[in-house]
C-alpha cells in the first residue's frame, strides 16, 4: 500500500529458513522420541551390539589404518584374481597354478617365525611403509610386463615369490600393530573382527571389478589398479600419531626370540588348540583360492565374470560372519563356535563338488565363506588376547606359520588332485579329511576334560 514501507527482503528469506530450522527439530526430536520408545528387549540387543562393533573406530589411529587397508585390500582382491585368471591363460593348467599358489606361499614356512622376532625388535609402522611399497612395485612390475605383452609363466613365478616374502614380513607386523593403533587390549577383539569384515567386504567388490576390469581392458591393469591402492595404506602409515605404542626389545636374538615364542605356545593349551585345528583346516578345505578360479573355468564353464562373481559371493558370505562375530563380541560360545564353523565348512566344501550350476555354487561358497571366516576370526581373536604385548609379533608369526604356511603343501596337493581324480573328488576328499580331522580333535579335548578356549 501507499506510504507503508516495504517489508525487508531479508525476512522473506528468514522465515523458509526459520521453518527449515523447525523443521529439523522437529525430525530429531521424533527420533529420540522413536528410539526412546522402541521396546526395551530391543534396545538391549541393538544398543551393545552396535556399541561393541564401532568401538574400536573411535580411536583416530585405527580410524586412518582402517580407511587406507580398504583401499589397498580392494586392490590385493583385484591381483588375486587376475593373478590366478593370467596363469590359466598362460598356462591352461591346473597343477601349474597350484605351483603359483604355493611359490606365494612357501616363504611364510622359511621366514614367518624370524618375521616375527623383526617384528618384535623394529617399530611396526616403519616396518610395514617398507613392506607396502615393495608391494606396490611389484604389482607394479608385473602389470607393466602384462600390459606390455611380455610376460611369461616365470615372470608371474617370480613376482609370487618375492610377493611372498613381502606378505611373510608383513602380515605378523600387521596383525601385531592392532593392539597399538586402539591404545590398548579393550578394542582388540572388536578391531580385530571389524579388520575381518573389512577384508571381507572389499571380497564384494575386489574381484567382482576385477573381472569387469579383465574382461574390458586385461589383467595387466587390474594389476596397476592394485599397485596404486598401495598408495591408500602407505600414506595412512605416514600421518597416524602412534600415541600408544607397545616397546620394542632391539636386542633379541633371533634363536631365543623364537624359541620363546614357541615355548609360550606349547605351555598355553588355548592357543596350541587352536593353531592345530586351524592348521588342519587351512591345509585341506580353505583352498578356495585354488577351487573357485577351475570351478568356474571348467566344471561351470561361466568365465572370468562369473569367477569373479562367485569370489564375491564367498566374501559377501564371510563379511556377515564376520560382522555377526565382532557383534556378538565376547558373548558368543566360543568352543562350539568354533566346531560348529569347522563342520560346515567342510560339509560345504564338500557338497561344492557336487554343484553343476552357479546359483548352486554360489549358495554354497556363501556359507562356506561365512564358516570359514566365523571360525578364523575367533581363532584370531582367541590368540591375540592371550597372547602378552611382549611376545604378540612371536606368536602371530606362527598363527600366519600355520595360518598360511600350510597353503604350499595344500596347493600343490590339491592341485595334484585335481588333475588326478577331478575337481568334484578332490573337493569330497579335502572336505571329508578336514571333517573327520576336525571332530578327532574335538574328541580328543574332550577326553581330556580340556576346552579349546575356556
Amino acid at each position: 500500500m501507499p506510504g507503508q514501507p516495504p517489508r525487508p527482503a531479508r525476512d522473506s528469506l528468514q522465515e523458509p529458513a526459520a521453518n527449515g530450522q523447525e523443521w529439523k527439530v522437529a525430525h530429531i526430536a521424533a527420533l529420540r522420541h522413536w528410539w526412546r520408545t522402541t521396546p526395551t528387549a530391543l534396545r538391549q540387543v541393538i544398543g551393545p551390539r552396535a556399541a561393541a562393533l564401532l568401538a574400536p573406530l573411535q580411536h583416530r589411529d585405527f580410524r586412518l589404518f582402517f580407511t587406507g587397508q580398504a583401499v589397498s585390500t580392494c586392490g590385493t582382491w583385484m591381483q588375486v584374481v587376475g593373478q590366478a585368471w593370467l596363469v590359466l591363460e598362460v598356462t591352461h593348467s591346473a597343477f601349474l597354478l597350484g605351483v603359483v599358489s604355493a611359490l606365494q606361499w612357501s616363504p611364510t614356512l622359511v621366514l614367518s617365525l624370524p618375521a616375527g622376532v623383526l617384528a618384535d625388535r623394529i617399530p611396526k609402522r616403519a616396518l610395514l611403509i617398507a613392506t607396502q611399497t615393495s608391494s606396490l612395485l611389484l604389482a607394479g612390475s608385473l602389470g607393466a610386463l602384462t600390459i606390455l605383452g611380455w610376460v611369461r609363466y616365470w615372470h608371474i613365478a617370480t613376482a609370487a615369490t618375492l610377493l611372498g616374502i613381502v606378505n611373510a614380513v608383513d602380515m605378523p607386523t600387521r596383525q601385531a600393530l592392532i593392539i597399538e593403533l586402539v591404545e590398548g587390549p579393550e578394542d582388540l577383539t572388536g578391531a580385530i573382527a571389524l579388520n575381518s569384515a573389512l577384508f571381507n567386504s572389499t571380497r564384494l567388490i575386489g574381484p567382482s571389478l576385477a573381472g569387469v576390469v579383465i574382461a574390458a581392458w586385461g589383467t595387466g591393469v587390474a594389476f596397476l589398479a592394485n599397485a596404486a591402492s598401495y598408495l591408500g595404506i602407505i600414506l595412512a602409515l605416514m600421518v597416524i600419531r602412534m600415541e600408544f605404542t607397545v616397546p620394542v626389545a632391539p636386542g633379541i636374538r633371533l634363536l631365543t626370540g623364537v624359541r620363546d615364542g614357541m615355548r609360550f605356545v606349547w605351555r598355553t593349551p588355548t592357543v596350541l588348540w587352536v593353531l592345530i585345528a586351524l592348521g588342519v583346516l587351512a591345509l585341506f578345505p580353505m583352498n578356495f583360492d585354488l577351487f573357485v578360479p577351475v570351478l568356474a573355468r571348467s566344471q561351470l564353464r561361466v568365465g572370468v565374470t562369473g569367477f569373479g562373481f562367485l569370489t564375491a559371493i564367498q566374501g559377501a558370505g564371510a563379511l556377515v560372519a564376520a560382522l555377526v562375530v565382532a557383534a556378538m563380541g565376547r558373548s558368543v560360545p566360543r568352543r562350539m563356535f568354533l566346531l560348529c564353523a569347522a563342520i560346515v565348512l567342510c560339509c560345504a566344501t564338500m557338497a561344492l563338488g557336487l554343484a553343476r550350476t552357479a546359483v548352486a555354487a554360489a549358495i554354497l561358497l556363501f556359507i562356506a565363506g561365512g564358516s570359514m571366516v566365523a571360525f578364523t576370526a575367533i581363532a584370531n581373536g582367541t590368540v591375540q588376547v592371550d597372547t602378552p604385548d611382549a611376545l604378540r609379533g612371536r606368536v602371530m608369526s606362527l598363527y600366519n606359520l600355520v595360518y598360511n604356511g600350510t597353503t604350499p603343501p595344500g596347493a600343490l596337493l590339491i592341485g595334484w588332485l585335481i588333475e588326478t581324480v577331478g575337481l568334484p573328488a578332490a573337493l569330497g576328499i579335502t572336505g571329508g579329511i578336514g571333517l573327520v580331522s576336525t571332530v578327532g580333535i574335538y574328541a580328543g579335548l574332550l577326553r581330556r576334560r580340556r576346552t579349546i578356549l575356556g
